[in-house]
């Protein structure tokens, strides 16, 4: 409908399909599979979505872990094999993901947990960032937002460096997988701790995001709407810098304002 003109057309919309993440380990001496995971995602880079989903849920602690990736053809399930030895929090299995395109993992990681796990805040780095990279990087994110392009149904993340220059990029109908799509491309690649990256997103700045950019070592993390309150509280904890509201030449810092220079 154009006001009061109908008209029937050809329509392209983004795909929304289910991915498994099933799990393969040993446990005295004989190999165990577990699924982990259910996400609906965009197909595509999905052993890069698995990758890394299993790192900033901590169960993969880096790439020496992993022995091979592999999809199952047809089947929307992607098998990681650990090497033999590294060992598995089970109790940590148990909790069996669940995840949709629109919320993420249900029952979320808290605070707390984060103190547990022994995640040290950030180093400093002050001056990381110019401003004037800052405020490029969203026109760089969505010049490269191909899918989109085609759909306009799409969130997208992407890893940058201090010249502004996109690392990498992803897209995914959920905000979470598109980040876990960057942080196991990362991971795979040899780039973690990310240290002299920062992480853009296309929506907000949720407290899941804010997580996997600090489980992942980056230390800015920019959104171009609002963030949450336990974003905030996150950030400014494990002094990570926060942005929101990135928007032509303005945004908002939350935490971490001395790595804007």
């Amino acid at each position: 409908m154009r006001g009061d003109l109908r008209e029937t057309a050809a329509d392209r919309v983004a795909i929304e399909e289910p991915l498994e993440i099933r799990l393969g380990y040993e446990v005295d001496g004989e190999r165990q599979t577990t699924s982990i995971s259910i996400t609906m995602r965009t197909p595509g880079h999905d052993e890069d979505l698995a990758l890394g989903f299993l790192f900033t849920e901590g169960i993969v602690r880096s790439l020496d872990d992993v022995a091979i990736v592999k999809p199952c053809n047809g089947d929307n399930t992607v098998r990681v094999e650990l090497e033999a030895g590294v060992a598995v929090d089970l109790e940590r299995l148990e909790r069996h993901f669940y995840t949709t395109s629109s919320c993420g993992v249900c029952g979320k990681a808290s605070l707390d947990t984060l103190r547990v796990q022994g995640i040290a805040p950030l180093a400093n780095n002050n001056g990381l960032f110019e401003h004037s990279v800052v405020v490029n990087v969203p026109d760089r994110l969505r010049a490269a937002q191909h899918t989109f392009d085609e759909t306009g149904g799409l969130h997208a993340a992407a890893a940058f460096d201090s010249q502004g220059e996109l690392v990498v990029v992803r897209e995914d109908v959920g905000r979470h997988n598109a980040v876990d799509k960057v942080v196991g491309n990362l991971l795979s690649t040899g780039q973690l701790p990310a240290g002299e990256l920062g992480l853009m997103v296309s929506g907000r700045a949720s407290f899941e995001l804010m997580q996997k950019a600090l489980v992942a070592g980056m230390p800015l993390l920019a959104a171009v709407s609002a963030p949450s309150s336990l974003a905030v509280e996150l950030a400014r904890e494990f002094n990570v810098t926060l942005i929101g509201f990135l928007r032509g030449d303005n945004f908002n810092i939350y935490a971490g304002e001395e790595r804007i220079a």
